[in-house]
C-alpha cells in the first residue's frame, strides 16, 4: 500500500524535508505532497533586501520539484484533523508540519519583513518617503539589525533609528560588538538602547517611559510567533504554540506527526532548545526526513547531532558579521567581519537556496523500499 506523506509549508524547513524524503524513499511505495500558500519559494532570509528595492529570483515550486516525485499543491491550510489524519481533506499516513512563523504583535500602523508580501508593502512605503524623513526599526535582534543597516545603506538620505530593549548586539562577542557599533556610526544610524516601543502612531512612536520618537515609518522586528493552527489540533504544544517533539522531530503526542523549523519546540544535540532560524530549520528537516525514512524502511534511526557554528548578519551589501558560536549557540571570542564576512554570509545564503533549487540533485543516495511491517496503519481512502 502506498504510504502518503504530506508536508505543510515550503520554506527552508518544509522544502528541505520534502526533498530529503524524495531522496530517501522509493516512489513506488510513497506519495509525497507538499502544500504551500505561495506558488514560489520565498528566500525569507533576504526579505530586508527585497524591502529596500532589490529583486529576488523567482523560483516556482512546481518547477523546483518537477521530476522529483513530489506533488506541489498551492493552498492555504485551514484545518488539520489528527484523529482522521487529514489536512483540508487530504489523507496522510505521515505529516510533516513546517508552517513556520510570522512577525509577532505587529501594531496596526507598523510594517514588518517576515514575509514576501509584507516586505513588498514596506518597499512601496519606503520608496515614497522624501529625503530626511525618519524611519524607526523596533527590535534589536538579527532581523532588526539587518533591516536598519539595509535601509540606511540603500537610502542614506533617510534618518534611520534602531530601538532595542537591551544593549546593541548584547549577545555578541566584544570584537563583533565593536564592529557593529562602527558600522552603525558609518551608516549614521541612531541607536536608542534599553528602550521598548509601547505604541506606534502615524508619525511617531511612544516608548514605555513615555518618550516620543519621530517615525514616518515604523518597522516591527520585535519577535516572531508560530502559526496558530497547531494549537487547535490536539497536538501537544508549548504555551507559544510550538509543537513539542522528541529527539527525532516526532510529536510526543502523535507519532505520525513530525514538526520542523520554527514550528517545532526541539532540542539540539546538547539539549539546548533550538532557536527560530534557518540554521535550525534545515538540519531539523533533514533529521525528520531521515528518521521517517529509517522507520518506514526498517533501518536504524539517526541520532540528533544538531548544533550551531555561527550567527551571521549583513550590515548592508558591503559589510557583515559572522559570530562564531559553540554548538549550544553561545558566542565565542572570535568573529569574522567586513568583506570576508560578506562573502561567507552570501555563500551560506546561496547554499541554502541551492539546496532548495536542486532538491534531488547529487543523488547517489539510495531510494529504499518500505518494509510493510514498519508502515503505520493507514486511514482508509
Amino acid at each position: 500500500m502506498t504510504h502518503r506523506i504530506v508536508v505543510l509549508g515550503a520554506g527552508y524547513a518544509g522544502a528541505n524535508a520534502a526533498a530529503r524524503l524524495a531522496k530517501r524513499l522509493h516512489p513506488a511505495d510513497t506519495e509525497i505532497t507538499l502544500v504551500n500558500a505561495d506558488a514560489e519559494f520565498v528566500e525569507r532570509i533576504r526579505m530586508h533586501q527585497l524591502a529596500t528595492g532589490q529583486d529576488l529570483k523567482s523560483r516556482p515550486l512546481a518547477d523546483v520539484f518537477a521530476g522529483t516525485g513530489v506533488r506541489v499543491r498551492t493552498a492555504r491550510v485551514s484545518s488539520i484533523d489528527v484523529d482522521a489524519r487529514t489536512v483540508d481533506g487530504i489523507l496522510y499516513d505521515t505529516l510533516v508540519y513546517a508552517l513556520g512563523s510570522a512577525a509577532a504583535g505587529v501594531p496596526e500602523l507598523a510594517y514588518d519583513i517576515a514575509g514576501k508580501q509584507s516586505a513588498l508593502r514596506l518597499r512601496e512605503r519606503l520608496a515614497a518617503l522624501a529625503a530626511g524623513e525618519p524611519v524607526l526599526v523596533a527590535g534589536g535582534g538579527l532581523t532588526g539589525i539587518e533591516a536598519a543597516t539595509e535601509i540606511a545603506e540603500a537610502r542614506p538620505d533617510l534618518a534611520v533609528t534602531l530601538v532595542v530593549r537591551g544593549d546593541l548586539g548584547g549577545w555578541l562577542s566584544e570584537k563583533a560588538r565593536r564592529h557593529l557599533r562602527a558600522a552603525f556610526d558609518r551608516l549614521s544610524i541612531t541607536v536608542v538602547e534599553n528602550t521598548e516601543v509601547a505604541t506606534v502612531g502615524p508619525d511617531h512612536v511612544v516608548t514605555a517611559s513615555g518618550h516620543s520618537i519621530a517615525a514616518a515609518v515604523t518597522v516591527w522586528t520585535a519577535g516572531f510567533a508560530v502559526h496558530p493552527l497547531a494549537a487547535a489540533t490536539g497536538l501537544t504544544v508549548t504555551a507559544t504554540g510550538q509543537i513539542v517533539v522528541d529527539d527525532t522531530m516526532r510529536s510526543i503526542s502523535h507519532p505520525e506527526v513530525y514538526a520542523v523549523g520554527d514550528a517545532a519546540f526541539a532540542r539540539g544535540a546538547t539539549g539546548t532548545p533550538l532557536r527560530m532560524s534557518c540554521a535550525s530549520g534545515v538540519p531539523s528537516a533533514h533529521l525528520a526526513a531521515d528518521a521517517i525514512a529509517a522507520r518506514l524502511t526498517g533501518r536504524p534511526v539517526p541520532p540528533n547531532t544538531i548544533g550551531y557554528t555561527g550567527q551571521c548578519m549583513s550590515l548592508g551589501r558591503r559589510d557583515a558579521i559572522l559570530q562564531w558560536v559553540t554548538p549550544d549557540d553561545q558566542p565565542k571570542p572570535s568573529a569574522l567581519t567586513g568583506r570576508a564576512a560578506v562573502r561567507m554570509k552570501e555563500l551560506i545564503c546561496r547554499t541554502a537556496v541551492w539546496s532548495i533549487s536542486h532538491p534531488t540533485l547529487l543523488m547517489p543516495v539510495r531510494r529504499r523500499r518500505i518494509v510493510p511491517a514498519a508502515t503505520p496503519a493507514s486511514v482508509p481512502s
